[in-house]
């Protein structure tokens, strides 16, 4: 049990390593895991009628635009993933291109959700309720997309995310990243230290990356392209400038 480690002599692992430092964290911080992630985001997503910009059913803008420029490619047999799905809109977006999708989400809310938004859409995505960083997979996939996963990950489990990228991710597949870019006053994050996070107990609703901090979490994978999102106030996409947009390649 994740809140028994760390209790006698119980750290003999590097997953009891995680698992320790995940309780430095409140648990009223976790947007991460079963101990207080599934419930915070359950709440959050329980009023659809709220004016968040990605409750949306519409697809981020730069996975649109590298489908369209030909950097990413699309279609029937292609296998996708996605970490964090929230309600939907993009899954359903990449099975409208004729994708085999799994989307993941510690929410069952947003998955139930998103399949309601699948079936109206007449195509088939596999949701599934889960802890993302748990993920397991016999078949590796050609794309991982994360739109706003990461950046609610604390520091630690980079290490995890990129194990999960290790597991998941085929060679020669691509992973396309939006999360939280560094230089908006905090309107895209936190940009605190990742030490000061463990001394506040608290990840400031999530982090931001400079553009070389994100090269390094990715290390391993090669850059597409890396740009901050656009912004997009109505039509059929979705786009937020204090977001970054990231295509790597494994």
């Amino acid at each position: 049990m994740p809140g028994t480690v760390g209790r006698g002599r119980s750290i003999q692992s590097v997953d009891d390593v995680l698992a320790l430092l995940d309780q430095l964290f409140d648990e009223r911080a976790d947007r991460w895991s079963e101990r207080g992630g599934t419930d915070f985001w359950d709440r959050f997503y329980a009023d659809r009628h709220r004016p968040v910009p990605f409750f949306r059913a519409v697809p981020d803008e730069s996975l649109v635009a590298w489908h369209a420029d030909g950097r990413l490619p699309l279609g029937p047999g292609t296998r996708v993933l996605e970490l964090g799905c929230g309600p939907g809109r993009n899954a359903v977006w990449l099975a409208q291109q004729g994708c085999r999708v799994d989307a993941l989400d510690l929410s069952a809310t947003a998955v139930t959700w998103g399949r309601e938004r699948a079936t109206q859409a007449g195509v088939d995505v596999r949701f599934v309720r889960t802890d993302v960083l748990t993920w397991r997979t016999d078949r590796p996939y050609d794309l991982v997309v994360d739109s706003g996963c990461f950046h609610h990950l604390p520091p630690h489990r980079r290490v995890s995310y990129r194990a999960l990228l290790e597991r998941t991710l085929a060679p020669g597949g691509h992973l396309g990243i939006a999360c939280f870019a560094a230089g908006h006053d905090g309107r895209g994050g936190t940009e605190a230290d990742d030490l000061d996070l463990y001394r506040a107990g608290g990840l400031g609703g999530g982090l931001a990356y400079t553009a070389d901090e994100l090269r390094r979490s990715l290390a391993g994978l090669t850059e597409v392209e890396l740009r901050r999102m656009r912004t997009v106030t109505s039509g059929d996409t979705f786009g937020e400038d204090f977001l970054w947009a990231g295509l790597f390649r494994r």
